[in-house]
């Protein structure tokens, strides 16, 4: 199997630009990459804004950070939606599966995303559990109903987004489920997430895809001024995009210092072969000491037959 991760810049509060670029880079993957499935970064629809502060500090909002704050939300998109219904003809087209980061509009709450593509279409969505430290004044938490693995018929595909794949027990509910391809889009450019997907990698016994965005100062509208400065080749977010195999091993990455799309070429059968020495949720795991509930409920605040007249 062939799988692409995407490095690239999202568009921030211009969502048509998003999509037709997203649109792009999986034709590019898929088309003469030979890509069977891609993985776009976090945020890629709806955009990740680093380095603005939405005039927060504790106790207090700004009328200039809530009017940012509602051009964020207009960004973002709503699921079903036009946006989803585009990315599905691609990879129908394509007969290809995509792993797509997106800002999803439910009412007056975002939600950070993964969308699940493949040759049928749409397919589902995971919802970040946990948005890290100042992405929860823009973000809400998902709940358990959204951890899908999506089996394509080779391969089982699961995604974890950015700082969740610091959750062990996401982890180890990820791994009871046969992920294969662990699917984690992000914007944390630290050397760090290096040793943290070679650890996913090597605990789960699994071929890890992780996409990060490469963004620069003027990739975002002349008006915005995030903290690290205004000047137009100031990096933002500095990539690392990377591919490892289930032992450990760097197949592809990570890259630095620009755009761009990495490929390789997976050997499923290395799946197997990891496995034979550790499985943890199957031959190496301890049921008789350690267990693990996951609550994969909906959980709505409101519920009942509501009516409006």
């Amino acid at each position: 199997m062939t799988v692409a991760v995407v490095q690239a810049a999202a568009p921030l509060f211009d969502t048509p630009a998003a999509l037709a670029r997203a649109e792009q880079l999986v034709r590019e993957a898929a088309g003469p990459r030979g890509a069977e499935v891609v993985v776009l970064p976090e945020a890629f629809l709806g955009g990740y804004p680093k380095g603005l502060d939405f005039g927060i500090t504790v106790g207090s909002r700004t009328p200039a950070g809530r009017d940012l704050f509602r051009r964020y939300h207009a960004a973002a998109i709503e699921i079903p939606g036009p946006e989803v219904d585009a990315l599905a003809a691609v990879t129908r087209e394509l007969g290809v599966h995509a792993v797509v980061g997106a800002v999803e509009r439910q009412g007056g709450t975002l939600y950070c995303v993964a969308l699940f593509f493949g040759p049928d279409g749409y397919l589902g969505l995971h919802r970040k559990l946990v948005p890290t430290a100042a992405e929860r004044y823009l973000w809400g938490q998902g709940d358990g109903s959204t951890l899908p693995v999506i089996d394509t018929g080779t391969a089982r595909l699961g995604a974890a987004i950015c700082w969740e794949n610091y959750m062990p027990l996401l982890r180890t509910a990820m791994y009871a489920k046969g992920v294969d391809l662990w699917c984690a889009p992000t914007v944390d450019d630290r050397d760090a997430w290096q040793a943290t997907m070679r650890h996913i990698a090597l605990e789960g016994r699994c071929f890890v895809l992780s996409a990060n965005q490469y963004l620069r100062r003027d990739a975002l509208p002349d008006d915005l001024h995030p903290v690290q400065g205004d000047e137009p080749d100031t990096v933002l977010i500095g990539g690392g995009s990377v591919i490892v195999s289930p032992l450990g091993e760097v197949l592809a990455g990570p890259l630095r210092d620009g755009e761009g799309i990495l490929t390789a070429e997976l050997d499923l059968d290395d799946l197997a072969r990891a496995r034979f020495d550790l499985d943890t949720t199957g031959h190496y795991a301890r049921p008789d000491v350690f267990t693990l509930h996951v609550d994969e409920s909906p959980r709505t605040t409101v519920t009942g037959n509501l009516r409006t007249e």
